[in-house]
């Protein structure tokens, strides 16, 4: 068993010694491929060192014709460039040409607008292409030149070549000295520019401003229409022509056609409203004209001059932006509208400026406000249009126009309490003793100043003066307030005026009938209007109601009780036998129809009561007065005036009635009928005169039988 062990120990020693000596011999071998390959390796790197020395000449040859031909190429390929764009300007000057036939024979404004944009794109690529000529010509030909001198010196090529090369450096720059200049300024391009300019004048010219004259008769101004100058298409072709000539160093001629053109429009659709007033404008002009004519002026100028602004201006406006808006001057367009619009709102501003500074007439008042009035609407809208800096003059010239019309209105409002006191010491009242001119003229003035239309602009101009007086920061009065003070200053003059005139007059019931009419008229005329709302219904009737009755109450005193006294009951009647005391009675009515006549006459010629409700106020006052008083003496004395015949209390009534009722005052001091809405209805008819002869005849007769 341990032997069979040890032999198989043996075995494997021996396989183990053969493989190692098999490894050995692998060693060797591969020791000795190695010392070959390091043989074989040197010489390859003998043969590529020698190899290397060889080729260095033919790679710095390789890389000197590398540099070369970068260096030829950057000179080659601009002046190829350079042809082309030559190239480029011949095939658009030709298109330039054939689009030119085209607009010059073309009707169809939808299609002569198509071949005008497709003009105006070939202009500007031609423009394009000559400013890369002019911009890259000289540096690509010197460039050019440089390469030519290079290879002339290193003669780097052959002879011919550097020859040619030559050759074309001259005529390229021959051509660009003689055709760039030309092409910029005396060829197709500048002949483009001018047809451009023409056409550019042309469209603007007929773009028209459309029912400007039939506008003027829209007196809202909601209503007023702004409508597009152009279409779509126009605008665009406008906007394309502005933008080439501003590109092609045309700008400013290009503004002086579109302000020129646009200026004569504007003005020309404004001519269409007739506005010859504005030739009139220095305030001694005005102060010449008659008033309708100048009421007239004013009436149109509110008109037209908002219309200018909210249509013509709104247009013009619009019409600047879309076709220069474009422009890299931001804001030229903004000017070149205030062009536009600036020498005719001086026109319009120097007329407002006319009137303002005018004499200061009463009746001016109220085409003063209306002036204010349409400046204040027209102000944030006005603002807005003239916007910026560019605008800031008439902007400026706007509210230097409305400071004088507040200057203006509120002078002529407080000269107007002025002249109204101060008139007393100059004009006598009516002689009749009617309500005075003045008055009436006062009453309906007010009146119509406190009505909608003229109260709040009224009002606006005192509170603005205020403001101007006191500070921005002061705490100013209300509208109302301020209106209200200012109007009873001016019915307070009148009222002072009215006193004063009255004791002037030598009758001494013609007093009474003066105040009572005037200051009835005065309370008529203003209650229940806005002018008696404002100044206080209740204090209307205590100031000048209250004063009227008490005036009737004199006049009544004056005129009538005399007459009533002739009748009153004496003593020494009861004592005087029955002869005597119907020669007494007889007498006083003989005295009491001749002082009724008496008073009948001056009531027919020298007293005047206009108002129908006063007069009949005082008919009724008067009869309940005088008839009472005369029915009871009749009754008294009825014996002794029995057979004789006498005026009845239904016909002394009627007489009363006609003393009121029957004739009035003419101007010129004459009895004039009255007119029917005068009339009482139902009065008896009968004349005073007639009534009272016919007392005097009965009672001769009765005295002769």
């Amino acid at each position: 068993m341990a032997a069979n062990e040890e032999d198989s120990a043996l075995v494997k020693l021996e396989l183990a010694c053969s493989d190692l000596r098999t490894l050995l011999l692998s060693s060797a071998k591969l020791e000795k491929d190695l010392e070959e390959m390091e043989k074989k390796f040197d010489s390859i790197d003998e043969k590529l060192s020698t190899a290397a020395k060889r080729v260095a000449p033919l790679q710095s040859l390789a890389m000197a014709a590398k540099a070369l031909e970068t260096r030829i190429n950057r000179a080659v390929s601009p002046a190829l460039g350079l042809l082309h764009s030559f190239k480029l300007s011949e095939s658009f000057q030709k298109k330039l040409i054939e689009l030119s036939d085209k607009l010059s024979i073309e009707k169809n404004p939808r299609k002569r607008l198509k071949n005008l944009l497709k003009y105006v794109q070939c202009v500007d690529q031609l423009n394009e292409v000559i400013n890369l000529i002019s911009r890259d010509g000289e540096p690509v030909i010197q460039k050019l030149q440089e390469v030519v001198e290079f290879l002339s010196r290193t003669k780097a090529t052959d002879q011919y070549r550097t020859q040619r090369l030559k050759e074309t450096l001259i005529t390229l720059k021959a051509l660009y000295e003689s055709e760039v200049d030309a092409m910029r300024f005396d060829g197709l391009l500048d002949e483009a520019l001018l047809n451009l300019q023409d056409e550019f004048e042309i469209m603007l010219q007929q773009m028209k401003h459309q029912n400007i004259g039939e506008q003027q008769a829209d007196e809202e101004a909601d209503q007023t229409l702004v409508s597009d100058l152009g279409t779509e298409m126009e605008v665009q072709v406008l906007r394309r022509i502005a933008e080439t000539l501003s590109a092609s160093d045309c700008l400013d001629i290009c503004i002086d056609i579109f302000v020129k053109v646009r200026y004569r429009r504007a003005a020309k659709a404004l001519m269409r409203l007739n506005p010859d007033y504005l030739r009139t404008y220095t305030p001694e002009e005005i102060d010449e004209m008659q008033w309708q004519s100048l009421e007239t002026s004013i009436s149109l100028w509110i008109q037209h001059f908002e219309l200018a602004v909210k249509t013509v201006f709104v247009s013009e406006k619009k019409l600047c932006k879309q076709v220069l808006g474009g422009l890299p001057e931001v804001l030229i367009w903004l000017e070149c509208f205030v062009k536009i619009a600036d020498k005719i709102m001086a026109v319009f501003f120097r007329f407002g400026e006319g009137v303002a500074r005018s004499n200061r007439e009463p009746q001016k008042l109220f085409k003063l406000l209306e002036m204010f009035d349409s400046l204040e609407k027209l102000k944030l809208e006005f603002t807005e249009i003239f916007e910026g800096e560019s605008g800031a003059d008439i902007c400026i010239r706007f509210r230097e126009l409305e400071k004088l019309l507040v200057h203006a209105s509120s002078k002529v409002f407080w000269e107007f309490g002025l002249q109204i006191e101060g008139t007393s010491d100059f004009f006598a009242p009516p002689q009749d003793g009617s309500v005075p001119k003045l008055a009436r003229y006062a009453v309906n003035y007010l009146k119509y100043l406190t009505t909608e239309t003229y109260s709040a602009p009224m009002a606006k101009v005192f509170r603005t003066e205020q403001m101007w007086k006191a500070g921005i920061l002061s705490k100013p009065e209300t509208d109302e307030s301020l209106l209200k003070d200012a109007i009873s200053n001016i019915m307070e003059a009148l009222q002072r005026n009215i006193e004063s005139k009255s004791p002037s007059y030598k009758d001494k019931i013609l007093p009474h009938i003066f105040v009572m009419n005037t200051y009835w008229y005065i309370y008529m005329r203003s209650r229940n209007t806005e002018l008696g709302k404002l100044i206080g219904e209740q204090y209307m009737k205590q100031k000048y109601k209250s004063a009227a009755e008490e005036s009737a109450y004199m006049y009544q005193w004056r005129a009538w009780r005399p007459l009533v006294r002739l009748l009153e009951k004496e003593d020494s009647e009861e004592q005087d036998n029955g002869t005597k005391a119907t020669a007494v009675v007889r007498g006083k009515l003989e005295a009491f129809f001749n002082s009724f006549d008496e008073i009948s006459q001056r009531h027919a010629r020298g007293y005047s009561i206009p108002d129908a409700d006063l007069r009949e106020q005082l008919r009724e006052a008067t009869v309940k007065l005088v008839v009472p008083v005369y029915s009871e003496f009749l009754n008294a004395h009825s014996k002794l005036l029995s057979g004789e015949s006498y005026v009845s209390p239904e016909s002394l009534k009627g007489l009363v009635g006609q003393v009121f009722n029957g004739t009035d005052r003419t101007s010129n001091g004459k009895p004039k009928r009255r007119d029917s809405k005068d009339t009482v209805p139902g009065r008896n008819s009968v004349s005073v005169e007639g009534e009272l002869k016919n007392f005097r005849r009965s009672r001769s007769k009765s005295i002769d039988a």
